[in-house]
């Protein structure tokens, strides 16, 4: 028993060696290893935003502004600077294609080129779509899909010809799945999303990045904002936004996207995430789902 219980204390003491002399150094190593990586990335991702000359579409207000915002290493409104550049405002209407395209070469005429663009401007709807005007889905359709790739179009060129560039699209959940009373809206994202996929895919051989950004409610004005069916401004400020992310939060994800130069980001809660895969893997239990919620908020309106 004295040998046995010997032979176990010797064990233990080689198996503490062991670990003191080798798993806790190599632990500690890797730890080491994987903060210095994270470090050199971080580095790379802001020297990848300070040195780039970006343009951000609607940076007056919510995400576009964060995104803006000088703790973010952006500047206001229109185009963004780091360290060579001044802010450059530069004022177009994004549903008119001769002053999107006005706008572009004002920006190439004033700075040379473009390393950056966010496409970021956007107008949100509300109403059915039986009671929705042509006219109403045109102008969303206008402000969030024809003026961006518009301008995307009208810089592609200068970034081609450099072989260097990196292209934003803001889209939304709302580009992968649609719900009731959004249909103009869910329409164009979907749009967005389709044109940047083929884009990625044509401008990889120009060493071009494109980024396409999918977030769920935002707390924006984006509702207050949005058009109804009838063309007016709908004035409400929806619960779902009022409790979503906020845009600084939402602005940090998408710089840190652009400088970890990644081709998709879904940010959003767990509910949205489960219904683009929901759709996806179930779709007859999520077009049920949709319908539900389409005949309640039927009720609602018209309690």
């Amino acid at each position: 028993l004295s040998s046995c219980g010997s032979r176990k204390t010797v064990q233990k003491g080689k198996l503490m060696d062991f670990t003191s002399t080798v798993i806790v150094p190599l632990l500690f190593g890797s730890l080491g290893i994987f903060a210095l990586f994270r470090l050199l990335q971080w580095m790379r991702m802001r020297a990848y935003l300070q040195e780039a000359v970006v343009v951000i579409t609607g940076a007056t207000s919510g995400l576009g502004k964060e995104l803006a915002h000088p703790a973010l290493n952006c500047i206001l409104l229109t185009l963004v600077y780091s360290q060579t550049h001044e802010p450059h405002p530069v004022v177009f209407d994004l549903s008119d294609t001769k002053s999107v395209v006005n706008a572009a070469e004002e920006i190439l005429k004033a700075l040379g080129h473009v390393d950056i663009l966010i496409n970021n401007a956007g107008i949100s709807f509300r109403g059915t779509i039986v009671d929705t005007g042509l006219d109403v889905d045109k102008k969303v359709m206008e402000t969030n899909y024809f003026g961006p790739i518009a301008l995307t179009k009208a810089l592609l060129p200068s970034m081609i010809k450099r072989r260097q560039g990196h292209i934003v699209a803001i889209s939304s959940v709302q580009g992968k799945i649609s719900i009731p009373f959004r249909s103009a809206y869910a329409a164009s994202k979907h749009a967005t999303q389709a044109f940047f996929d083929c884009l990625r895919a044509e401008v990889e051989q120009y060493d071009i990045e494109v980024t396409v950004v999918s977030p769920g409610y935002i707390q924006t004005n984006l509702s207050l904002n949005a058009v109804t069916a009838d063309g007016s401004r709908y004035g409400v400020m929806d619960k779902s936004t009022a409790e979503g992310q906020t845009a600084a939060e939402v602005a940090q994800v998408v710089l840190n996207a652009v400088g970890q130069k990644k081709k998709e980001v879904l940010v959003a809660g767990l509910t949205p995430c489960l219904a683009v895969y929901l759709r996806n893997l179930c779709p007859r239990l999520f077009f049920t789902l949709m319908a539900s919620r389409a005949k309640k908020e039927r009720k609602v309106k018209g309690s």
